[in-house]
């Protein structure tokens, strides 16, 4: 049993109540909480976690019950996003002071909010991903004094890509009054511009198709938090305080925000503030009583106290309270029962956030591959509990013993129920293949409530929960449909902000625990949305990840949880890198095939950088021919013609490079075309130099002659002619390389600027933005940091700031080296010769007549 809270009282309820109330997809709310790292999205959950009696309200703020890892409680930060069902029951009445543009309909006063708390570190994006894509909602939280960060503008861009509608809490006031002794006019104008910042990025980002979307303390989708202590409000709170002093509580609320000052001596309502004579409404009504309890309280000067509680009828709970603590701890219980967090949160969470019913419909087109006519997507854009069984599995979560994983997702039609026999399409599933494709039964079926897992029958539509026996059949994500619905098409796969491009090589000890790291590497790419093991041709083993701190992560997880005593060694970290070209190929290259019957005319050339970045990021359904067509004509001013002649992207699953057959009237044209494009994804994905993967470069097929019998033109003879012309093309078009790049954004104090330029010029960075916010004694300073040179710059930065400086690094780009590969001792060359040397090939770079015939 757990305890609920009635904003009023507490009762007991049982899981079959929360079951129950599974039924009633109007009063669901899937809720993600994304913010910039140290924000305080784990201390705010605590109040609703409190609030619905799982945890003490004493220990709200300082338990950080999401964060059910013990590296997550060690480093004070959120690695993985952890989901919980809590069950409130709210008065009617609470939910009438406001509109909003939300309408939802409610079947009674009892709510299910299943909420997921996820990480704000940029390395466990994807984590932030995979929250989003399962939920309709999301709490965005930005700390009052550092505003609107980079994670911030990350994560709010993601979940409006998702048609994800944000509410805000402006959290952290504490530190208003007790750690900078901010005034109230000053304090104001960082709170508008952190509503503006916010508002700015929603009006860029956001799907019309949800309709306006702004973000407004009078209409009640803002608060004002301190999730520490556990104390929030939104206006209408504010204005009840008050109660029977004010005769117009909505005409009241409308004066507490924008340009309303008042006059103390002659009592009236103000537009303007000549001189600064009058006090602005925010200020004296909300600001300056808090300040007043907050500061006497910890300077233990109780008069003034006694006179705001006398105003606001808590006088005889203060002195409760006063027997009981003093300083913080006495601070913290009376704003908790002046200002309780959850009341303020949920009024916003289930007034101003969607219930699945409402979500649905205009979520559907946006995450079905599906045409939006079939009986899947009607039924998913409905809510239908009745309807064909959609589930979308968005993370693996390992169970206590780390011996399997329980498939973590939500259901957007139908009801999932234990024994039901499903088809699981995985990520690689293609419609009408049976490529990652699998039906099986479903053992178990559980609900997520933090560090628990519950037993339920079944699920219906716009819930979240997990399934228990289906591990073995998905790597890292998956649709979930009932056995008979071949028709059904999949749910599309999360796009990441990130990219993993952090690696390290893993190797063991003793040879024969090879078996044991291969199975612990299976398990750890499960773990992890965005984390890839990979087996070079070497027989290395690399572990890719978003960033340093995320590969620590990984690495960690893989000794202690998933190989724990295997003695296991690691690379130093290993940098991948791109394979380009400079200009087109000097001349037509020629290929023929090892019998001598098939000639193979082909060249290369680069692509523009601007299609090259709408390649990459998917503004384009490249699987769509007429779309592609419109897109390249229209954009990118290429002619119709050439772009019905493109035969495939690679190398899979990207869109970096083109292969294009640039001659007609060839016979048997079509049966060779598996056979190129099949040489094409072979050569981008293990390229010429150090056979890492190719960017930029479109190979064009000029002319072909083939044999008259289909036995001479075979893929034996096509695929080898193929990679040889493409190879000697390449080499033939200046071939370059190509860096990651991180944008680094750091918060550092004034007075060390100067090691931080020092710092970052070493390192080959740039600084490329340097921004101080009034008021704030941190400056911003953003960075065009070289993935290579980004190992130790965070310890770096700390030392030579004496700590004081923080640094998250997020990719940004592929840069250009400039210098020629092929060139003994250049930069380009140095580096290839070393990837080179570490995969086992030959030191000798490829030379293109080597790969080219003769007429």
């Amino acid at each position: 049993f757990f305890y609920i809270s009635t904003i009023s009282l507490m009762s007991i309820f049982s899981i079959n109540d929360v079951i129950n109330l599974m039924n009633k997809k109007n009063n669901i709310r899937n809720v993600s909480v994304i913010a910039h790292v140290d924000h305080g999205k784990s201390t705010l959950t605590d109040s609703l976690v409190a609030a619905a009696g799982i945890i003490s309200l004493d220990n709200a703020g300082n338990q950080r019950i999401m964060d059910t890892r013990d590296d997550e409680q060690e480093r004070c930060i959120t690695i993985k996003s952890t989901g919980i069902s809590l069950y409130f029951h709210l008065e009617p009445e609470l939910l009438q002071k406001d509109t909003s543009i939300v309408k939802n309909i409610s079947d009674g006063n009892e709510y299910l909010i299943n909420l997921i708390d996820s990480p704000g570190h940029v390395d466990f994006s994807s984590e932030v991903t995979a929250a989003l894509r399962i939920t309709d909602g999301a709490l965005v939280i930005v700390d009052c004094i550092e505003e609107v960060c980079v994670q911030t503008e990350t994560v709010l861009r993601q979940s409006l890509s998702e048609r994800i509608i944000p509410v805000l809490s402006i959290n952290k006031l504490d530190r208003c009054f007790i750690e900078l002794s901010l005034g109230g006019e000053e304090a104001y104008k960082g709170f508008l511009r952190i509503i503006e910042d916010v508002n700015i990025f929603i009006s860029i980002y956001h799907d019309k198709s949800i309709g306006e979307l702004e973000l407004n303390p009078l209409v009640n989708n803002v608060c004002f938090s301190a999730g520490l202590h556990g104390w929030a409000f939104i206006l209408s709170e504010i204005t009840s305080l008050y109660g029977s002093k004010i005769n117009d509580n909505e005409k009241f609320k409308k004066k507490l925000w924008g340009e309303n000052y008042y006059d103390n001596i002659k009592k009236k309502w103000h537009k303007k503030n000549p001189n600064g004579k009058y006090i602005r409404g925010f200020v004296k009504y909300c600001f300056d009583p808090l300040k007043v309890l907050i500061t006497k309280i910890i300077e233990e000067k109780y008069a003034e106290v006694n006179i705001l509680c006398e105003k606001f009828n808590v006088e005889e709970q203060f002195q409760k309270f006063r027997l009981k603590a003093k300083g913080k701890s006495l601070m913290k219980k009376l704003l908790q029962y002046l200002l309780p967090a959850h009341k303020s949160l949920l009024i916003m969470l289930i007034k101003h956030l969607p219930s699945p019913a409402i979500s649905q419909a205009y979520r559907t087109e946006i995450i079905y591959e599906g045409p939006m006519d079939d009986k899947y997507s009607k039924s998913m854009r409905t809510c239908d509990p009745k309807g064909p069984l959609m589930m979308y599995i968005s993370k693996m979560i390992p169970n206590s013993d780390k011996s399997r994983f329980i498939a973590f997702g939500r259901v957007f039609s139908g009801t999932i129920t234990s024994g039901l026999k499903v088809r699981i399409m995985g990520s690689n599933y293609i419609k009408g293949s049976k490529k990652d494709l699998f039906l099986k039964s479903v053992q178990r079926i559980v609900l997520c409530m933090g560090r628990k897992l519950e037993s339920t029958d079944y699920i219906p539509c716009g819930n979240t929960g997990a399934l228990i026996g289906l591990d073995q059949f998905i790597i890292k994500t998956a649709t979930i449909t009932d056995q008979v619905n071949e028709n059904a098409y999949p749910i599309k796969a999360m796009k990441f902000s990130v990219h993993p491009v952090v690696r390290r090589a893993v190797n063991v000890e003793n040879p024969s625990d090879l078996p044991k790291l291969l199975e612990g590497l299976r398990k750890l790419s499960r773990s992890d949305p965005m984390v890839q093991c990979i087996r070079e041709e070497s027989g290395e083993h690399i572990i890719a990840g978003a960033g340093e701190l995320h590969l620590e992560i990984c690495i960690k997880d893989l000794k202690d949880d998933f190989l724990p005593g295997v003695s296991l060694v690691f690379s130093d970290p290993v940098v991948p890198y791109k394979e380009t070209i400079n200009s087109e190929s000097n001349h037509i290259c020629l290929a023929k095939s090892t019998n001598k019957h098939n000639r193979i005319y082909a060249k290369s050339l680069p692509i523009e950088e601007l299609l090259l970045k709408d390649l990459d990021m998917d503004t384009i359904d490249v699987k769509n021919s007429t779309e592609l067509s419109n897109f390249l004509v229209s954009k990118h001013k290429w002619d119709k013609n050439t772009t019905k002649n493109i035969w495939g992207f690679g190398p899979e699953p990207s869109f970096a490079n083109m292969l294009l057959i640039g001659t007609k009237s060839i016979q048997y044209l079509d049966e060779i075309k598996d056979s190129c494009v099949s040489a094409f994804q072979d050569v981008t994905k293990e390229g010429i130099l150090a056979h890492e993967n190719m960017r930029g470069v479109i190979f064009t097929i000029v002319d072909l002659e083939l044999h008259a019998d289909s036995i001479h033109r075979g893929g034996g003879q096509i695929i080898p002619a193929c990679k040889r012309v493409y190879t000697a093309s390449f080499l033939y078009s200046s071939p370059r390389i190509m860096e990651p790049i991180f944008s680094v954004f750091i918060s550092v104090p004034l007075k060390h600027l100067g090691a931080i330029y020092s710092v970052v010029s070493n390192r080959r960075g740039k600084v490329y933005e340097e921004v101080t916010k009034p008021g704030n004694p941190v400056c911003e300073i953003k960075v065009k940091l070289p993935v290579a040179e980004s190992f130790g710059f965070s310890n770096e930065l700390r030392s030579s700031t004496s700590g004081q400086a923080f640094s998250q690094c997020i990719f940004d780009h592929w840069a250009l080296l400039k210098s020629d590969p092929m060139k003994d001792n250049s930069q380009a060359n140095q580096i290839i010769l070393s990837i080179r040397k570490r995969k086992g090939l030959k030191a000798e770079l490829p030379n293109p007549n080597d790969f080219e015939d003769r007429l």
